[in-house]
């Protein structure tokens, strides 16, 4: 039975990108030489986190959703074999968009 990870608070669920282990010239990277990932696909969203006024602020990423987030940031976890890093919200630095693609709120007219 597979475990689904939910996320309080304004924290966020990713499964980090790998990167290549091989360079374009041929040459292989060691484990120790390659440095952690800053980009990701959000797995999961927090409901958000409440502020000084009471009211909850919530977090607009979705699940799919792929961000660049701070290098030395999150919590690493496994869950069921699968390796997954724990944010919060205000270390997500960009949401990663493809050439030409329109946020989904301009496509509504």
């Amino acid at each position: 039975m597979a475990t689904k990870v939910v996320p309080l608070t304004d924290h966020i669920v990713l499964q980090a990108v790998e990167e290549e282990e091989i360079t374009t010239s041929g040459l292989v990277i060691p484990d120790s030489a390659k440095e952690r990932p800053q980009h990701g696909t959000v797995v999961s969203v927090g409901p958000g986190k409440m502020n000084d006024a009471g009211v909850v602020e919530t977090i607009s990423l979705n699940s799919g959703d792929r961000v660049l987030y701070q290098k030395y940031t999150g919590q690493e976890v496994t869950v069921d074999k699968q390796e997954y890093i724990v944010i919060r919200f205000q270390d997500v630095l960009a949401r990663l968009e493809e050439n030409g693609a329109t946020p989904k709120a301009a496509k509504k007219k």
